[in-house]
C-alpha cells in the first residue's frame, strides 16, 4: 500500500482592507447580545464593515447549547461565504454544533465562490478541517469575534487585527513567554490541526485525513481532564493521523488538571515520535492567544520557539 502523499499548501484568501466587509456567524453555541455588539465595536475600529448573519442570535427550540437550528446556522455560513461583497466570514464563539451543520453546507457552491478569509478555533476545527479537505482553503486559527478571551485582551486583538491586515508584519509568529521546549529540533511542514478533542471525534467522517504526513500539528483543548486527553492522543496515534507529522505545536490547556500531568502526558505520547515539540505555544483557549494560519507552509523550529511562514497568512 503506497504511503499518503504530504500535505501541500492551501490557497490563501487576500488580505484585508479598511472598508471590507466582514460577515459574523454563529455555527455552534449561542452568542450573548452584549458580548456580540463589543466584539463588532473592534472590528469597526479596524476601519472594518462587520455584517451580522440573520440566524446569529437564534436559540435552538430544544438544545439551548446551539445558536439556532442547524439548517439556519449552516444557512447563515452558506450564505456569506457566497456573497461577493464579503470578504470574510468570522465565528461568533464556538461551543458545540458544527458537526451537526457542516455535512448540509454545499461545498461545490463554496468551492466555486473561491477563497476568503475564516477565522475562528475550539469547535469550528471541523470547519477549518473541512475547508481544508474538500476545498483546499487556507483558514485561521484564531480568536472569535464575542469571546472573552477577544474581548477583553489587548494582544489577542492587535494579534488578528495584524494578520487581517497587515500580514506580512507577522509571518514570524513566536510563541508566548510560556512556552517551553519537550522535543528540540527543526522541521518545516504545513500547518494543522486545531481542538484535539474535535479531530479526534473527526476520524472515520468525511473530513477524516489519512495521516499527518509533511504536517506541523497544532494541537490545544480546554476543560478535558488528563485522561480523556490521553484518550484522545492515543486515539489519533492508532488511527494514523500523527503518521508523518513533522512538528507538533500545543497550545493552551486551560482547565485541564494540573500542568505537571499534562507534561508527563505529552511527554509520553508525543515525545517518542522523534519530532520537534514545544510545549504552551500560545494558542487556543488562554489570554493573549495568537492567530495562527492553517494550510500554510512553514519552518518551525522548537529551540527558539517560533513558526516562521514562507509567505503571509494572507494574499
Amino acid at each position: 500500500m503506497s504511503a499518503a502523499p504530504p500535505l501541500v499548501p492551501l490557497t490563501r484568501p487576500r488580505r484585508l482592507r479598511s472598508g471590507d466587509r466582514v460577515a459574523v456567524v454563529a455555527p455552534s453555541g449561542p452568542i450573548p447580545e452584549e458580548r456580540l455588539a463589543r466584539g463588532l465595536a473592534i472590528l469597526r475600529g479596524w476601519g472594518l464593515e462587520p455584517v451580522v448573519a440573520p440566524h446569529v442570535l437564534d436559540a435552538h427550540p430544544r438544545h439551548d447549547y446551539l445558536a439556532g437550528t442547524d439548517r439556519a446556522r449552516a444557512r447563515d455560513l452558506q450564505d456569506a461565504w457566497c456573497d461577493p461583497s464579503v470578504a470574510a466570514v468570522l465565528c461568533g464563539r464556538g461551543g458545540y454544533g458544527v458537526q451537526r451543520m457542516v455535512d448540509l453546507l454545499d461545498w461545490t457552491a463554496i468551492r466555486a465562490a473561491g477563497p476568503k478569509v475564516f477565522v475562528g478555533y475550539s469547535d469550528v476545527t471541523a470547519l477549518h478541517e473541512a475547508f481544508a479537505l474538500r476545498a483546499g482553503l487556507a483558514t485561521l486559527h484564531g480568536p472569535m469575534v464575542a469571546a472573552a478571551t477577544f474581548l477583553d485582551d489587548a494582544p489577542t486583538q492587535e494579534h488578528l487585527r495584524a494578520t487581517l491586515l497587515e500580514p506580512e508584519s507577522v509571518r514570524t509568529v513566536p510563541a508566548l513567554k510560556t512556552a517551553r521546549t519537550l522535543v528540540p529540533g527543526r522541521a518545516r511542514g504545513v500547518t494543522f490541526g486545531g481542538c484535539a478533542c474535535l479531530l479526534a471525534a473527526g476520524l472515520g467522517t468525511p473530513d477524516d485525513r489519512p495521516t499527518g504526513r509533511g504536517g506541523l500539528l497544532l494541537l490545544e483543548d480546554v476543560g478535558e481532564e488528563p485522561y480523556r486527553l490521553d484518550r484522545m492522543l492515543t486515539q489519533l496515534l492508532r488511527a494514523g493521523l500523527l503518521e508523518g507529522v513533522t512538528g507538533i505545536l500545543l497550545g493552551s490547556w486551560e482547565e485541564c488538571g494540573p500542568y505537571g500531568e499534562l507534561h508527563a502526558l505529552f511527554e509520553d505520547r508525543l515525545a517518542g515520535l522523534g519530532v520537534p515539540v514545544v510545549e504552551e505555544y500560545g494558542f487556543g483557549h488562554c489570554p493573549s492567544t495568537l492567530t495562527i494560519p492553517l494550510g500554510a507552509a512553514a519552518a518551525f523550529d522548537a529551540d527558539t520557539c517560533t513558526l516562521t511562514l514562507d509567505a503571509p497568512a494572507l494574499d
